[in-house]
């Protein structure tokens, strides 16, 4: 019976989760397996992997091949190389203390990698959001000094109806005024 490493599918339409397991070749993608290993969330940013390696590491060892997906899984965090160095043990090249030390320090390189992507994505959204900001800011301005000016110009529209109909009413006056002269005349 062979084993493979790979992935299982769960989650909804669109919104994929997957579940990391050891399973026999000839069962179905999301049919029975053997052991669950882990999981992977590829909706996150970075995408979010749960792994336990020692089981990981155990499977590999008892000659599960793992897929293609699945082995770029086992890479990222460090389930292959933890296999490497065990076999560097086996074979009396390194000791268990130098091959703890290797993994330790690439974990922790590895580890300073995803914070500094991370951070990297907090700092691109922090930005987004000013420049989003900035530019409705300026939106607003534009909007405000568009309605003054249209208050100003139906002020300023205003204004002259206001002096007209005073000339009209000054003439109106004078009329009547001009009708008793002509009255004080004829006397």
């Amino acid at each position: 019976m062979s084993v493979k490493i790979r992935l299982q599918r769960h989650g909804k339409k669109g919104k994929p989760f997957y579940w990391v397991v050891a399973a026999d070749a000839r069962s179905k993608r999301d049919g029975k397996y053997l052991e669950k290993i882990g999981t992977y969330n590829p909706n996150t940013n970075p995408a979010t992997i749960d792994l336990n390696l020692d089981s990981a590491v155990k499977w590999l060892h008892n000659g599960a091949q793992p897929t293609d997906t699945a082995k770029a899984i086992l890479s990222y965090k460090g389930a292959l190389l933890k296999h490497h160095l065990d076999g560097g043990i086996r074979k009396g090249a390194l000791t268990q203390e130098q091959a703890d030390a290797k993994l330790a320090a690439w974990l922790d390189a590895k580890s300073g990698k995803v914070d500094a992507k991370k951070d990297g994505l907090t700092k691109v959204q922090a930005d987004a959001k000013a420049k989003a900001f900035k530019a409705e800011q300026e939106v607003n301005a534009k909007r405000l000094a568009a309605a003054a000016q249209a208050e100003a110009d139906a002020i300023a529209a205003a204004t002259p109806a206001a002096e007209e109909v005073t000339e009209v009413e000054e003439s109106t006056e004078e009329a009547p005024a001009a009708e008793e002269n002509n009255e004080t005349t004829e006397a």
